[in-house]
């Protein structure tokens, strides 16, 4: 078992709360089913990986898509960054964090993730994403203090959070990229990256070739 606690951040799936970026095309209720299954998706992935615990770091109410072996706490705080910051003091060190809009996550690339930061001389890592942000972020030792003044949904938050972990004096490792699912362009290229998930099927449900086919 991996000494690494596990985090997922994340809204419950609902119409109109949920993957709005992808509406049009996608219906408030379209949106929704990409959401819950991308969170299936990562949630599961999360489930077959090493962990010291597994946390579910919750706006909402959990539903039918929870698997077991998950505790559930409330997210607390006003912004994104507050929140990651609350999820990871929750849970304790060392501890990663993850969203819900890369459902091509693997348990592999989880461990992967765990062992880097568990690594010697390393106190943080950091997973960048395609559009700018990053899909994960992980600390030896959880303080809220690392998410202070850094741009969260930006095309810049990857950068000033790197920047913001350099100015604590900790020293980083970057993981791998990944692509977060934004638009309906990201999730095909996404599904194609995992045909076998449950966000490849979704989609593949949802999508009608006039309505939400990749632009």
């Amino acid at each position: 078992m991996s000494e690494v606690a596990l985090v997922v951040i994340a809204k419950s799936p609902e119409p109109g709360r949920s993957k709005t970026r992808l509406c049009p095309p996608c219906s408030p209720e379209q949106a929704a089913l990409l959401a819950e299954a991308a969170l299936r998706d990562t949630l599961g992935a999360v489930a077959a990986a090493p962990a010291r615990r597994r946390v579910l770091a919750l706006e909402g109410e959990p539903g039918p898509w929870l698997p077991h072996g998950f505790e559930v706490v409330e997210q607390r705080g006003d912004g994104l960054g507050e929140r990651l910051g609350h999820a990871l003091e929750d849970a304790g060190g060392p501890g990663l964090v993850v969203g819900m809009d890369t459902p091509q996550l693997s348990p592999a690339l989880l461990a992967h993730a765990a062992r880097a930061l568990r690594r010697g001389g390393t106190d943080a890592v950091l997973g960048p994403a395609l559009d700018g942000g990053y899909w994960t972020i992980g600390l030896r030792d959880p303080d809220s203090a690392v998410f202070e003044s850094v741009p969260m949904s930006s095309d810049r938050t990857c950068t000033a959070q790197r920047q913001r972990l350099h100015e604590l004096g900790l020293r980083l490792s970057m993981l791998p990229w990944l692509r977060d699912v934004d638009t309906i362009g990201d999730a095909h290229a996404v599904a194609s990256e995992c045909p076998q998930s449950a966000f490849a099927a979704a989609l593949a449900v949802q999508a009608r070739p006039a309505e939400l086919s990749p632009v």
